[in-house]
């Protein structure tokens, strides 16, 4: 495949300096991509540039995920209207090695053009401040770096030296990575064309070498707001973070007029079979949603967690479920309903002796509706079932008979609306 192409029809290409595609005929080129861990978990937006080293990878090249140890000890101040706030080195440290437990799964690090993790704190780790200054500070003008929009950008509000100080450190990992590993092309989002094109400068000027730079442009959504995030917040690719439900769920409820950038920036299908599947399914583009889902559900967390998804969506959501269903599931399915939905755990001893009235159970052991008035309005309304039977009388009650695995109850007040009641 060539990569450049591979990009384009997928909508991934943003900029490139014009020699690259003559760079990129002689094969097995290394590049890279670099993540700060500001973060205990990598997000999907930074999926995005995994997908890009992915894809440079099947296209014939090697690829280096550039781990900022020491970046991420200074803060980017690309696309930030403010200074950030400095993390200890403790919780950086962390978050670092959590994100490379999640790289080590999402890209492939066997074979001839097997991924490589880099620490760019190796490069710092010693050198002193006057070396720094010698030897990577007296590279860049003040001027030639306040052309740069990460920082001219940032001039009105205040910049520190320290994030001033970022442009250099990227430029000199570039420079690092071109002397150690024959790296050549630099990747990322278009917020960092200035800091790679840096980086550039400084192999031309300190090393007498030739470097390129290619970037992506910012995902937003058809609607124009920034691609990532959920009802929820942040789409996190740590499952403790963001549950493979959670995940699901998002590009299973996605704007359908996302669909198509969706399935060009995440799915590894071909060019042929997306458009295929585009025409196969142009009037269910739900059927076309959960496909892509099922794809990235796999791939970031396991078939297992997909096949627990999925039993959990079918039950919460499918058409004609019914009690039998229910009582088919086992506990850990019922652990997994309880990580997804809203859970009311009672004492052991809840519905052992005598039976409780359901407008209680809503309103006096659980918080499922705000009053009593409220309940008897949902129950007359057939708003409410137990175990998926509706229930129509206001006087109703529930009882040990009714827990399923003698310990669960799910509820339901509405069609969106589902609690699990389990009893400790």
């Amino acid at each position: 495949m060539n990569f450049l192409e591979e990009l384009r029809w997928r909508g991934m290409l943003n900029d490139y300096t014009p020699d690259v595609e003559e760079l990129l005929r002689e094969g097995n080129i290394v590049g890279y991509i670099g993540f700060d861990p500001t973060a205990p978990s990598l997000t999907i937006g930074n999926y995005v540039q995994i997908m890009l080293l992915s894809l440079w990878q099947r296209c014939g090249h090697r690829p280096i995920m550039l781990m900022g140890g020491a970046t991420g000890r200074i803060g980017d101040p690309s696309g930030k209207d403010k200074e950030r706030q400095l993390k200890s080195y403790e919780e950086l440290d962390a978050n670092l090695r959590r994100q490379i437990e999640q790289a080590q799964k999402l890209l492939d690090f066997e074979g001839e053009n097997a991924a490589m993790l880099v620490n760019n704190l190796d490069f710092y780790r010693e050198m002193n401040v006057l070396e720094f200054l010698r030897k990577v500070g007296k590279t860049l003008t003040v001027n030639y770096m306040l052309s740069k929009d990460s920082v001219k950008n940032r001039l009105d509000s205040g910049i520190s030296f320290t994030e001033f100080s970022y442009q250099l450190l990227q430029a000199y990992d570039f420079q690092c990575l071109y002397e150690q590993y024959d790296c050549k092309v630099q990747m990322g989002g278009s917020g960092q064309w200035g800091n790679i094109t840096s980086g550039t400068e400084f192999i031309r000027r300190n090393v007498e070498g030739k470097a390129y730079a290619i970037t992506t442009p910012l995902l937003t959504k058809a609607d124009g707001t920034k691609f990532g995030k959920s009802e929820k917040g942040n789409l996190w690719l740590d499952p403790e973070m963001t549950s493979p439900y959670d995940f699901y769920q998002f590009w299973v409820n996605a704007d359908d007029a996302d669909l198509p950038k969706f399935l060009r920036y995440f799915s590894f299908r071909s060019k042929a079979e997306i458009e295929s599947l585009e025409a196969e399914y142009a009037t269910n583009p739900n059927g076309l949603k959960r496909i892509l889902a099922e794809e990235l559900t796999v791939r970031v967390h396991s078939r297992e967690d997909f096949e627990s998804v999925r039993r959990v969506s079918e039950l919460l959501f499918g058409r004609g479920t019914t009690k039998a269903d229910l009582l088919e599931l086992n506990a850990a399915s019922y652990r997994k309903i309880g990580e997804e939905i809203p859970k009311f755990t009672l004492p052991t001893d809840t519905l052992r002796g005598e039976a409780i009235g359901l407008v209680e159970l809503l309103t006096e052991y659980t918080t499922i509706v705000d009053s009593k008035s409220e309940a008897r309005r949902a129950i007359k309304g057939n708003a409410v079932s137990v175990n998926r039977e509706k229930v129509a009388d206001e006087d109703a009650t529930v009882s040990a008979e009714d827990l399923i695995l003698d310990k669960y109850l799910l509820i339901e007040n509405g069609k969106k609306n589902k609690f699990l009641i389990e009893i400790s």
